[in-house]
């Protein structure tokens, strides 16, 4: 009997160490999800707290333009009404207004002096010219950038290579 009685003590011990890592699984996996929760709480509210932000910038652009809205209008309702100096002045107004918003908001334009740089101009057409070749000779549409990005390349017409002028005549 002695050895049934050592064999209930080691099985005692043993049953009370699977309790205890039983118990302590069970407070991991019910941590785990405690954190699991919490996390996806955070992600919903980080999400929300982004289209809350974004909604916001929107507002704020459409409360800058809504003068320009105002002036646009004005100057319809005077070309109704033939007044030619007016609408230009009412236009020109507007431009000026639009050009100083949006330069608030990082705007600018893509120059287009120079040669010809595919990061910022796109080439519709090589025509030849006495200018430089590889040169902007004229702009076709304005370019903008957003800060350092590029929103719209410069559409441009480019200087090719310069023509011959003895092609064109008679050779005797």
């Amino acid at each position: 009997m002695p050895e049934d009685v050592e064999n209930t003590e080691q099985a005692e011990p043993e049953v009370d160490e699977l309790e205890a890592l039983r118990n302590e699984n069970e407070e991991l996996i019910d941590t785990l999800q405690r954190v699991k929760a919490e996390f996806d709480n955070y992600r919903k509210r980080a999400t929300r707290d982004q289209d809350s932000l974004v909604a916001r910038a929107g507002e704020r652009i459409v409360k800058e333009l809504l003068p320009v809205l105002d002036d646009l209008e004005r100057a319809l309702e005077a070309a109704h009404a033939h007044e030619e100096a007016k609408l230009e002045e009412g236009v020109t107004l507007v431009h000026r207004q639009l050009e100083q918003i949006l330069e608030r908001e990082g705007l600018s334009p893509v120059k287009t002096d120079g040669k010809f740089d595919p990061h910022v101009h796109e080439a519709l057409l090589t025509q030849p010219s006495a200018d430089e070749e590889g040169a902007v000779i004229e702009v076709l549409q304005k370019g903008y950038r957003l800060g350092d990005r590029v929103l719209r390349p410069a559409r441009v017409v480019v200087a090719g290579p310069k023509e011959d002028d003895a092609s064109d005549g008679d050779t005797l």
